[in-house]
């Protein structure tokens, strides 16, 4: 079928309809032509390439545009440390006169490169305060608030790498100026920040004697801005000053402010209070610290709910610093006070709303979740502030709000704190057993992701019973396994992996919690799934680990065999290359968890079998896996297998045509080469007692024989008469001493070369097995030959030259040149002897 084409209408009315849309999309078009550099401007934009930096970055600083300026502002660490004394010199003096009139962007890269600076040391720091402090200074109190704020940061960054008289001459003089009340309201809250920062720069009587009189005067400011902020910075001042100044002169300040009619301002004081608990003495806490702390709480549900946020927040510090003080009528209250913040905005034990409450709005909402996850954060504070033996009684029922809140932080952060409830409730963390399983089922991956941070410890408690129990059971939660099931799930059919992969491998440390037939049948057959169907490689290699583990901790032999079968057959042989590299992923986990034995018995040939893989990436990460592969090989148990390593090196060497493989395969030939083998002493022992058995029934034959030589000997030595030089007898008598010392020499040769392994015990531990490009037969001679014995080498060395053992014939041939000459000298004495005798008788 052919589509059906409208046919387009061309009268005169239609045109000017179509017209009338192009020309639509004409103005559509004209800002992209607009946005267009101009000749000219590109021509302004242009820079002659010959400049060096620093010209270049002189130049664009007097004639370029603002962007052009920003860029060399912001390479400006980058010419320090080049060309420190022509950037000093040349390139920073325009920086500054730029940065009078520079826009924002400008400003706050100005403040950043001098930050950057500094940090990096490209100059002394004699240099930098002579040369970026005072425009730092300048800066200092820009319109802009962001740029002002920049600008403080470096500088208090700037106060604590400058010398002492530096800070005081540049800094602390002109901020007794800076901090009068005639002063601009931005100017006093500078000073106020900076006199924070100096209080941990000077001794304590020259903060005394200079700052602390500014410091007062900056708490009893007109504006609640200034005696805010300084009442944040008084927490910096007290460490400074010390203990005493602190309860004399800080402490006085501080309640003053705490009953300021600012809320702003009683917070500040509130939050400072809290920090420097712990530098107050019992009788300051309980006469001056507690009755604060009490007024300020009750009158926080009257006030913003910004108070109560903050108050939430720092409550179980709180609790805990005054809770030597506390009676139990105030140890009550400030229970019954936390539980009110815990369940702040939520519905009512009866089921309805607070009639009072009006209907809130979106930002109460906000502040009242705030509230309850602060209260989530301060959980554990408050377990150790009732005691954990009364957790059940007093704080049970928020644990389990808090569990089931229906806002996702609170949950989250429950989650996250969940680890720290369970170390505290120890041997009573049996009663927090369904809060664990609701949060697993939580609906929000977010939340499932803050528990399995700390899920396999807190298994562990539940399954010992605590930190101090030394028992260990197997753990016995109902809807435990679902749950965790059902968490896996909710995690894999998410499109965050990282949750997932993270689940899997907290799962390992199910063989420590539940059963083995347990983890067979709803965990193992689960991970080989996931290996086999999931698409994301981190999460594979998760599972492959986490199956691995379960493998090791299984001991009935029916279910592995399944097991290691399922992945011969799926992953191994599997018809997608994709299985076989995390076949290859597996075996490498079997060989981290498991003995070499273990892995040589039952993967060692499978994986060989993957040099003949027709898909390249196979058998390249096959090629970088041999050198472990190798590592798992003991001789001479597993000679057989080292035989046919070497042989599919040889294929691979011999066969393999992509170049890639090829190359790997070359380099992993030398790394196997400097391999050692480990060797298995108890089997060696062994042979040695075989090769042992076998040298003495041979030295047993050949002793019989050397008797049966002897009585031939001596029967011949009996029937033979004095011989005369020249007769048949003496010629016959000689050839049947040559024979007899002929069988001597060979049976001395023969004896030789049998004991193979009469040494034995000099071996080595570990032998090195070199020459992959050399035969195995070669291979499996110099093996025999490091076992040879000592005295045969001697021996050998001292006739041939070198290590080498004679071959028989050599032997027989040097055994005939002796018994020759032997001869040839007893047959020059016979002459001599008859021609003594011819001259007697003449």
């Amino acid at each position: 079928m052919h589509p059906i084409i409208s046919k387009m209408d061309f009268s005169q009315s239609n045109l000017f309809g179509y017209i009338e849309d192009l020309q639509e999309l004409t103005i559509i078009e004209r800002p992209v032509r607009r946005s267009l550099k101009t000749p000219e401007e590109i021509e302004r934009l242009t820079v002659d390439e010959e400049l060096s930096d620093i010209e270049r970055a002189v130049y664009l600083l007097s004639s370029g545009q603002d962007i052009q300026g920003t860029s060399v502002v912001a390479n400006l660490p980058v010419l320090v440390r080049q060309n420190p004394a022509e950037t000093l010199r040349r390139v920073l003096p325009k920086i500054r006169e730029v940065l009078h009139v520079a826009g924002v962007e400008m400003q706050l890269t100005a403040a950043v490169s001098f930050l950057t600076v500094l940090q990096e040391e490209s100059v002394s720091i004699h240099t930098y305060s002579h040369s970026f402090l005072h425009i730092i200074l300048q800066n200092l109190e820009h319109r802009d608030a962001g740029v002002s704020n920049a600008w403080l940061e470096t500088l208090l960054a700037v106060i604590e790498a400058l010398p002492k008289e530096t800070v005081r001459h540049e800094i602390l003089n002109p901020l007794v100026s800076k901090a009068q009340l005639s002063q601009t309201l931005q100017s006093r809250l500078i000073s106020c920040k900076i006199m924070g920062k100096l209080a941990n720069k000077f001794e304590s009587h020259i903060i005394k004697r200079e700052i602390l009189p500014l410091v007062k005067s900056l708490c009893r400011d007109v504006e609640y801005e200034v005696r805010a902020c300084m009442c944040q910075q008084l927490e910096h001042i007290a460490q400074g000053v010390g203990t005493e100044l602190t309860k004399t002169v800080v402490l006085p300040e501080l309640v003053e402010l705490a009953r300021d009619e600012s809320s702003s301002v009683r917070l500040a004081a509130f939050e400072t209070l809290v920090n420097l608990l712990d530098m107050f003495d019992a009788d300051d806490r309980s006469q001056t610290v507690l009755p604060l702390v009490k007024s300020f709480c009750e009158k926080s549900f009257k006030a913003d709910e910004s108070i109560l946020v903050s108050l939430s927040f720092h409550l179980g510090k709180l609790c805990n610093g005054l809770y030597g003080i506390f009676t139990p009528e105030q140890h009550l209250r400030f229970l019954e006070f936390y539980k009110k913040l815990s369940t702040l905005g939520l519905q009512q034990e009866n089921g309805h709303n607070d009639n009072q409450l009006q209907l809130q709005t979106l930002e109460q909402e906000k502040k009242y979740i705030s509230v309850r996850k602060n209260c989530a954060y301060n959980f554990p504070a408050m377990i150790v502030f009732v005691d954990p033996k009364n957790f059940h009684l007093e704080l049970y029922s928020i644990f389990f709000c808090l569990c089931h809140d229906p806002e996702v932080p609170v949950r989250y952060t429950m989650a996250i704190s969940f680890y720290e409830v369970a170390k505290l409730l120890n041997s009573g963390v049996c009663t927090i057993h369904k809060e664990l399983v609701a949060l697993l089922q939580d609906e929000s991956l977010e939340v499932l992701d803050a528990l399995v941070g700390h899920l396999p410890e807190i298994l562990e408690l539940m399954a010992n019973g605590g930190e101090n129990s030394g028992s260990e059971s197997k753990l016995s939660i109902p809807d435990l396994i679902p749950a965790l099931t059902a968490a896996e799930q909710r995690a894999a059919t998410s499109l965050k992996w990282r949750t997932h992969e993270k689940l899997l491998q907290k799962y390992a440390c199910l063989p420590h919690i539940i059963s083995s037939d347990q983890i067979y049948y709803r965990f193992l057959h689960r991970m080989l799934t996931i290996i086999l169907t999931n698409n994301v490689l981190p999460v594979q290699k998760a599972a492959a680990r986490t199956l691995c583990v379960y493998l090791r901790y299984n001991r009935k032999q029916e279910q592995r065999h399944e097991v290691i079968q399922k992945l011969i057959e799926q992953l191994g042989q599997g018809k997608s290359y994709w299985n076989r590299l995390r076949f290859l992923d597996t075996c490498e986990f079997i060989m981290e968890l498991f003995s070499k034995s273990f892995f040589c018995k039952y993967f060692f040939l499978p994986v060989l079998e993957l040099t003949h893989d027709p898909v390249a990436n196979v058998r390249m990460k096959l090629c970088c896996l041999l050198p472990k592969v190798k590592s798992t090989l003991k001789i001479p148990t597993d000679k057989h297998l080292l035989q046919q390593l070497e042989l599919c090196i040889r294929k691979l060497l011999c066969q393999e045509k992509d170049k890639d493989v090829l190359s790997i395969v070359k380099r992993t030939v030398l790394e196997l080469d400097r391999m050692e083998i480990s060797v298995d002493a108890e089997q060696l022992e062994k042979e040695k007692q075989q090769n042992e058995g076998r040298s003495t029934n041979i030295n047993d034959k050949m002793f019989d024989k050397k008797r049966r030589d002897s009585k031939t000997s001596s029967v011949l030595t009996k029937s033979i008469t004095v011989s005369v030089p020249g007769s048949s007898s003496g010629t016959s008598a000689g050839k049947e001493d040559k024979k007899s010392k002929l069988v001597r020499s060979q049976s001395f040769s023969t004896q030789a070369l049998h004991p193979k392994y009469s040494n034995i015990d000099k071996c080595p531990n570990k032998i090195s097995n070199t020459g992959y490009t050399s035969s195995i037969s070669g291979m499996g001679k110099s093996c025999m030959l490091s076992f040879s014995d000592d005295s045969l080498r001697t021996h050998s060395t001292g006739h041939s030259g070198n290590g080498t053992l004679p071959s028989s014939a050599d032997s027989r041939s040097l055994f005939n040149s002796a018994d020759q000459k032997n001869n040839g000298n007893k047959e020059s004495q016979s002459r001599r002897m008859s021609i003594k005798n011819r001259k007697s008788n003449a």
